[in-house]
């Protein structure tokens, strides 16, 4: 996905939910900070969006845009509907969103987490994808990882996961 698909993924969602705030929370959130960010972690074809005045309405979303939703057939790429409240996300990250709103997103936010707050996501799940791509950002200079440290500390949801994540980090770094 690129950042044009992404504006229109944000522009159909918020339109769906009749919501003009649209969180993008998985790891194309990417392209809010980097619009240009390396193909490397932007390969995936879907994108993570909640409505955040209409939660409940989330599932409507992948309903209608979804994976093999006509919208996936035309355009190659969809949305997953997901809520934030499950997701193992840093505590204060909706304080530091990085806003998309323009003439694609005809001016609906698409409200997408900050780098290091979806890279500590991404490292709490654990997935071999989720580690490759925060290999990516590493290895891109995209991320730091101090900060990304940090915010894995600042986990709450699942604190079962931080050693395994601040040690997967540990090996990723050692492996640059």
């Amino acid at each position: 996905m690129n950042r044009a698909q992404l504006e229109h993924v944000i522009r159909a969602s918020a339109s769906i939910a009749e919501d003009d705030e649209i969180y993008v929370l998985g790891s194309q959130s990417i392209l809010g900070a980097i619009p240009d960010a390396p193909e490397e972690v932007t390969v995936s074809a879907e994108a993570d969006v909640a409505p955040k005045n209409k939660p409940e309405l989330e599932a409507i979303i992948e309903g209608a845009i979804g994976e093999l939703s006509p919208f996936h057939d035309t355009f190659g790429y969809y949305v997953d509907g997901v809520d934030p409240s499950v997701l193992p996300l840093p505590q204060g990250w909706e304080k530091r969103v990085v806003v998309i709103q323009n003439e694609n997103t005809r001016f609906a936010k698409g409200l997408c987490l900050e780098p290091h707050d979806c890279a500590a996501s991404k490292l709490i799940a654990g997935r071999e994808k989720d580690l490759a791509f925060v290999s990516a950002l590493l290895r891109h200079r995209l991320i730091r990882a101090e900060v990304l440290r940090e915010r894995i500390r600042l986990v709450h949801r699942y604190q079962e996961r931080i050693p395994d994540a601040e040690a997967a980090l540990q090996r990723l770094v050692a492996g640059r």
